[in-house]
């Protein structure tokens, strides 16, 4: 067959899962092809004899490989689904993650359903862009919707006040941007928050006007809403993670909500964070950026210290006016002394609270770390965690009617477990779980509605009206008007997690929640179960999170942990994680921090590299040579690298 008359070379990915073939390879496209194989489209190439899927990248009039191009066997479909900011973008992403290309796409492409494409393309709507005053409550904030909407760049960290409706904030942004011409994509945590956000945009732009991106939608339905950005129909996109690839055309804004939730950490290779993506965008696009939310991200405050960005912020007067009245209740051995806790476990402050605003008509919330009804058990004389003889998982009690102990990893009971510090056999809650905790308070202002919302039962809103609400982080159901009072239980349980991020996600998880109370001049309470003196305390009750967020990150600096410095986890066998940290290939500067085995896999260790920033590219390059160089040989071995991991202790 003859090739194409016009660019015959094809440049393509092709999606073979193997590390080190993750570039680009030459085909030739015939000219009965050559109309529908643009730049974007999927094909089918026979690569080592097999039919694998490609996307082309670029065409080309002559190819620099010397020998014989093999033809492109045919055109998955003439849809342009890998726009060239996305390709770059995926190719970016890969590349500062140690990861491949395809791997990227896969998660920004969603799966092709065929009869979607044959939709007709709808007219695209109009945009009306808000008064630029509507932002006037924050300093700096008329100046950053002017300059987005003159198709500027501005990067910006919001810091919004208690009870904001941000949803309303994020919907003016982006129509400010589509009204001059410009697109806009706007990340959220969860599919709760999208449904929120679906709200606001309707009530801004109408319900044609922008598209939602989600995997909880069906295959037709989720590519029906990826066409529509793709072909240009609507300049707005909404979603959550895999929304931050969107084919949105002249992108000019990129906004995420609460960008230190955990839900923006991708699960799959390459493991990016969500945050990381919006920022190389934005640097690669000239977009202007917007990363909101009611506490603030170490990893924002960064870009603050670094002037990459701007803050968007209340006035103090503002913020006081906005706030509930917050109250810390001291640690344990304030708790000890009071009477009140022997049958609640909660201060006569906190139990007040709760009535006071029950006798008022008015719902309470309750925060408890864990859903279930006694999730971790520990030794009653020495408080040593309690964990399981055959697996190691921590013990607890599974309701209320057991009268034995269990495993929540392999579900065994523990008929005759013995502390392995003092040899006690005696039990004692470690933590109590939602479940306990609406036992508890039914007992304390008995007769009032309970109302639960933790793990696969999420309550989005309750009812008016005097209501107990116990909730879980992030599961917290919404009040109309507010709620009168916020109970934040069990402190401790946040802030002694082995982890480099526990104060930060401490102070999110409550801010968010004492965000949902009323302000203190219309009665609002919240109470903190943890001492006064400890600095997120003392931030949370003077609504400082930035103040927070700057001390974390000056404390990483001086121990040299993200994001003042890149590091890398490698896990595997001895061998293999050997092999990697022993490599020439790794920077200069590189430290390698362990191994150490890793819980419950002992034929398995780990070891952290750590470099300057500026150092982090070569990082990451290095690793992902490690991978290629595995790859092309078949080492059959575990291994596993992720840049920038979430878990480093």
């Amino acid at each position: 067959m003859p090739p194409a008359a016009t660019l015959p070379v094809a440049s393509v990915y092709v999606d073979n899962g193997l590390p080190h073939l993750d570039r680009t390879f030459d085909y030739l496209i015939s000219e009965g092809d050559s109309e529908d194989a643009q730049v974007g489209t999927k094909v089918r190439v026979r690569f080592s004899g097999k039919l694998t899927d490609a996307y082309v990248v670029a065409r080309r009039a002559r190819s620099d490989h010397e020998g014989k191009l093999a033809f492109i066997e045919r055109v998955v479909s003439a849809e342009v689904v890998l726009r060239d900011d996305v390709a770059a973008l995926a190719r970016a992403v890969a590349d500062r993650a140690a990861g491949t290309f395809n791997d990227v796409v896969r998660l920004a492409v969603p799966p092709r359903h065929a009869a979607t494409e044959k939709t007709a393309v709808s007219e695209a709507p109009s945009y009306v862009a808000p008064d630029p005053a509507v932002w006037g409550g924050y300093e700096l904030g008329p100046g950053y919707l002017n300059a987005v909407a003159q198709g500027k760049s501005p990067r910006a960290v919001w810091n919004a006040v208690a009870g904001e409706d941000w949803c309303g904030f994020y919907a003016q942004a982006a129509a400010t941007a589509a009204a001059n011409g410009r697109g806009a994509i706007i990340v959220v945590p969860d599919e709760r928050d999208l449904t929120r956000l679906a709200a606001a945009m309707r009530a801004q732009v109408g319900k044609d006007g922008f598209a939602t991106l989600s995997s909880a939608a069906g295959p037709s339905a989720r590519y029906r809403q990826f066409l529509r950005c793709s072909r240009g129909t609507v300049r707005i996109a909404i979603g959550t993670r895999s929304a931050i690839f969107a084919p949105v055309h002249d992108l000019g804004l990129i906004a995420m909500w609460d960008d230190g939730d955990d839900l923006y950490q991708e699960p799959r290779a390459p493991y990016f964070h969500v945050r990381d993506v919006a920022l190389l965008r934005a640097h690669l696009g000239g977009t202007a950026l917007l990363l909101g939310g009611y506490g603030q991200s170490v990893a924002a405050a960064a870009l603050l210290e670094q002037s990459w960005a701007s803050p968007l912020r209340a006035s103090r007067a503002r913020l006081r006016e906005a706030t509930p009245r917050i109250m810390a209740a001291g640690d344990d051995l304030y708790l000890d002394r009071d009477a009140a806790t022997h049958s609640a476990r909660l201060p006569s402050i906190a139990i007040q609270t709760a009535r006071t605003a029950i006798e008022n008509d008015q719902p309470v919330l309750i925060q408890v770390p864990r859903r279930g009804y006694v999730p971790a058990l520990a030794c009653e004389r020495c408080r040593t965690p309690a964990r399981c003889n055959t697996c190691a998982g921590p013990l607890g009690q599974p309701h209320s009617g057991a009268s034995y102990a269990a495993c929540r990893w392999c579900g065994r009971a523990a008929t005759q477990w013995s502390c392995p510090v003092c040899r006690s056999g005696t039990f004692r809650a470690l933590i109590f779980g939602s479940g306990r905790t609406a036992e508890e308070f039914g007992r304390i202002v008995p007769g009032t509605r309970v109302v639960q919302s933790a793990g696969d039962h999420i309550v989005d809103q309750i009812d008016p009206g005097p209501a107990l609400v116990i909730a879980t982080p992030g599961a917290e159901p919404h009040a109309p008007g507010g709620y009168a009072a916020a109970l934040l239980l069990d402190g401790w349980a946040f802030l002694s997690r082995p982890d480099l991020t526990a104060t930060e996600e401490a102070m999110r998880r409550w801010i968010n929640a004492a965000a949902l109370v009323k302000p203190a001049a219309e009665g609002g309470r919240v109470v903190v179960m943890a001492a006064a003196a400890v600095p997120v305390v003392q931030a949370l009750v003077r609504w400082s999170p930035g103040w927070l967020a700057d001390r974390e990150l000056a404390e990483r600096r001086e121990l040299g942990f993200p994001p003042a410095v890149r590091m890398a986890a490698v896990t595997g066998t001895p061998s293999a994680v050997g092999a990697v940290t022993g490599s020439d290939e790794l920077p200069p500067e590189a430290e390698t921090l362990g191994p150490v085995e890793v819980p419950g896999r002992p034929e398995l260790e780990r070891a952290l590299l750590r470099v300057p920033l500026r150092q982090g590219g070569a990082l990451a390059s290095a690793l992902a040579h490690a991978r290629s160089a595995r790859s092309a040989r078949k080492a059959s071995d575990k291994l596993q690298i992720q840049m920038d991991p979430p878990d480093l202790l």
